[in-house]
């Protein structure tokens, strides 16, 4: 009876997990359909299943429109603010987890309230200030506004990594030779390594699926994909078919980096779940 029941319980539980898994991946699995139907197709009530699948609105983003520009400048705004946070970050969270006090707390909360802040509230300032110096549509002022935005989440989560490594590690290699910083470069950070790689790759979505920031500060030299996928569509729903190409080219990128770093970010978040 007792093996019945649980029998019965674990495929509940499946059940409701492949229930939760078609709700979460349907919409892009929906978005894939669209990508590769043609127009007619796409948006024929109601929906067809059955249809000659075409590569047309592929070729159009990337061959006609030229979406690897927009690619290019994704490339560059997202690789430049996870290697300025992630700098920043390892820092800051190093000295704030070996040097606790109430100045760190009040830098931690200063960071927290600026984090929790939306990002409306800077958008004016931002784009005056970017118009007054001379930098509106530039990768150099998407980097620094993002970087800014996004450091109090890199600091906080670096923290928490840190507060899980022994102060004996850097102890033992002081007593052997080494001063502070040689210390935490040669045995803290290759320590580091999961929990640096877990908060790069969330440094990366945050940057790299920005969409406000870059809509607002960019005119068309440093427009990011985010960006570019939102014209299509807006004055004739032809291009819709293009829009969602566009968007499941966005997200293969990210699919790859979580396959690639899979192991290195469940063992990253256990090791910053354990203190903080």
């Amino acid at each position: 009876m007792i093996v019945r029941l649980i029998r019965e319980k674990t495929i509940f539980v499946y059940a409701a997990l492949l229930v939760w898994l078609v709700y979460c991946t349907f919409p892009f699995f929906w978005t894939i359909l669209t990508s590769i139907k043609n127009p007619v197709d796409a948006f024929s009530n109601p929906p067809v299943w059955l249809f000659e699948p075409t590569v047309a609105n592929y070729a159009a983003l990337w061959l006609d429109f030229g979406f690897s520009t927009f690619l290019w400048n994704s490339v560059i705004v997202t690789l430049g603010v996870v290697v300025i946070s992630l700098s920043i970050g390892c820092l800051a969270g190093y000295a704030l987890a070996r040097y606790p006090g109430k100045m760190g707390f009040g830098l931690l909360m200063v960071a927290l309230v600026f984090r929790s802040l939306p990002h409306t509230v800077f958008l004016i300032p931002y784009y005056e200030f970017t118009r007054m110096v001379g930098l509106y549509d530039t990768h150099i002022v998407l980097i620094m506004i993002l970087v800014a935005i996004n450091q109090p989440f890199t600091i906080w989560m670096m923290r928490s990594f840190f507060m899980n490594i022994p102060k004996e590690l850097e102890e033992s290699a002081m007593m052997d030779g080494c001063n502070q910083f040689q210390s935490f470069m040669k045995a803290i950070v290759p320590v580091m390594w999961p929990g640096i790689i877990t908060t790069g790759l969330f440094t990366f979505l945050l940057a790299y699926n920005e969409f406000l920031i870059p809509l607002t500060l960019t005119a068309t030299n440093a427009s990011t994909m985010p960006v570019a996928i939102s014209q299509f569509g807006a004055d004739d729903i032809k291009y819709w078919s293009m829009s969602a190409a566009g968007a499941v080219s966005i997200t293969l990128p990210i699919v790859a980096l979580i396959v690639v770093f899979q192991k290195r970010i469940v063992s990253g978040l256990v090791a910053g779940a354990v203190k903080g």
